[in-house]
């Protein structure tokens, strides 16, 4: 067999079998999320970014629903002395994620393969969304659940499309976009 002709089985025959194996995977996952890894658009990321600004934050700053790092990896870039955090479910946008986070030598930042709703969000000093109207009610649920919403730790919670579930904005900032979208911020414990 010829050298070149090894070069073809591979290009034929291994990159179609990585590539179903990779759609296979998201479409695994998007099932079990019941929403596919969707990036922000640059216009949200960099929104996001610049309320980050406005925020006080004295504890780690936590992606939720991750993905392919659009958000997580420049905020781990911008605060080098912060303490990022990603969760992220689905396999292949985690495994992008953590290839940049090491080629960039992100040492503060950490990539979890987990569900969020499984987490310890109470240290958080912000928390940061792109997720989906169900995916919110399940964050309003677990900020209830634990405390979170009426306890003595502030947190900020930046959420790109998506408003939480009963609870007041204190700031909802619309993008110069076609869809006008909305960016909320809330700042919790409630004030009573």
């Amino acid at each position: 067999m010829v050298e070149s002709d090894r070069g073809e089985i591979i290009i034929e025959f291994i990159l179609p079998v990585i590539l179903i194996f990779v759609l296979l995977s998201i479409v695994w996952s998007t099932l079990r999320t019941g929403i596919s890894p969707t990036k922000s658009s640059g216009k949200a990321s960099r929104t996001m970014l610049n309320l980050v600004d406005d925020c006080v934050v004295d504890g780690p700053i936590i992606d939720l629903g991750s993905g392919w790092g659009t958000l997580v990896i420049p905020l781990a870039r911008k605060y080098p002395n912060q303490k990022v955090i990603g969760y992220e479910l689905s396999f292949f946008p985690w495994l992008v994620s953590v290839l940049v986070k090491h080629a960039l030598r992100l040492s503060n930042l950490t990539l979890f393969r987990q569900d969020f709703i499984e987490a310890d969000l109470s240290k958080a000093s912000l928390l940061c969304c792109y997720l989906f109207p169900r995916g919110m009610t399940a964050l309003a649920d677990k900020l209830a659940r634990d405390g979170i919403i009426s306890a003595s730790h502030k947190i900020t919670v930046i959420s790109n499309t998506f408003a939480l579930s009963g609870v007041e904005p204190i700031k909802v900032v619309k993008l110069d976009d076609i869809y006008r979208t909305p960016i909320y911020v809330y700042a919790l414990p409630l004030k009573s």
